[in-house]
């Protein structure tokens, strides 16, 4: 059975600490019920080669990765970055990057393409735009037209720039172009996601979810998206793939459900690009 993890960060080696680091400041003091504490979550260095250790370790053969531009001036270095990687390390799947204020969408969506990346990875509350700002939504006509997908972490509760209203605004703007929404479609607006996002174009993961809420709120996940839509993430380096992949095989899924969940549906969604 193929086990294709479908959110995973990579950073080069001279910035990996700081990056997970700053990740997991981004998502320390949380007000949720049971958030984890920072240590719990931040305790793999980011780079491709230790994930490619515990991946193994864990029976995960392919990955999708990818890395965020906190500025548009780090676009063009975090691309050829994840392309590079993905052209040493045949078990990767590459998504690039894009911000905001990059001033030329189509020229850099046609090259990262060119090199073999399949999508884009937006993280609107770190990037600091809405994901429906209204210079943002040519990239998804882009995407759409050129058969890439967009992946987005989607929902904050402490911010207004991804939650579950705005990116609802946004799936049904484009419906021929594919949404990852990723974490269940909603960090920490898990219910409002699965009241919203409940559409054709909207696929989902199971990253940073099991950890915050556990086991019944996922399978409520389970209960209202379409189960071909839902993909295995592990949100590594935050978290360590092979227990996000037990905290999925135990929710009691039937054996049809867990082999798309956990990389079937995936690599369909790819060949239907």
């Amino acid at each position: 059975m193929l086990i294709l993890d479908s959110h995973v960060h990579i950073f080069p080696e001279k910035i990996a600490s700081a990056a997970v680091e700053a990740t997991g400041k981004f998502y320390s003091n949380l007000d949720l019920e049971n958030a984890p504490s920072l240590e719990t979550m931040t305790h793999h260095n980011g780079t491709a080669e230790e994930l490619l250790a515990v991946g193994k370790e864990a029976g995960i053969q392919r990955f999708l990765v990818f890395s965020t531009a906190t500025a548009a001036r780090q676009v063009q270095s975090v691309n050829n970055f994840i392309a590079a990687q993905c052209q040493l390390h045949p078990e990767f799947i590459g998504a690039g990057t894009m911000h905001v204020d990059y001033d030329d969408f189509e020229g850099e969506i046609d090259r990262i393409q060119a090199l073999g990346l399949r999508g884009v990875k937006l993280h609107p509350d770190i990037q600091h735009f809405a994901i429906d700002d209204p210079r943002i939504l040519p990239l998804y006509e882009i995407l759409g037209a050129k058969h890439m997908f967009l992946i987005a972490h989607t929902g904050d509760y402490r911010y207004d720039f991804s939650g579950p209203k705005r990116t609802e605004h946004v799936v049904k703007m484009f419906p021929g172009t594919k949404f990852i929404c990723a974490h269940f479609g909603g960090w920490g607006e898990w219910e409002e996601a699965r009241e919203r996002l409940v559409l054709d174009n909207v696929y989902v993961d199971t990253s940073s979810t099991y950890g915050f809420v556990g086991a019944e709120a996922m399978r409520k996940g389970f209960d209202a998206f379409d189960r071909s839509h839902i993909f295995f993430g592990s949100d590594y380096p935050m978290w360590t793939p092979g227990k996000e992949l037990e905290s999925v095989k135990s929710l009691g899924l039937d054996d049809e459900t867990l082999e798309g969940v956990l990389g079937a549906n995936f690599q369909r969604f790819l060949d239907e690009l």
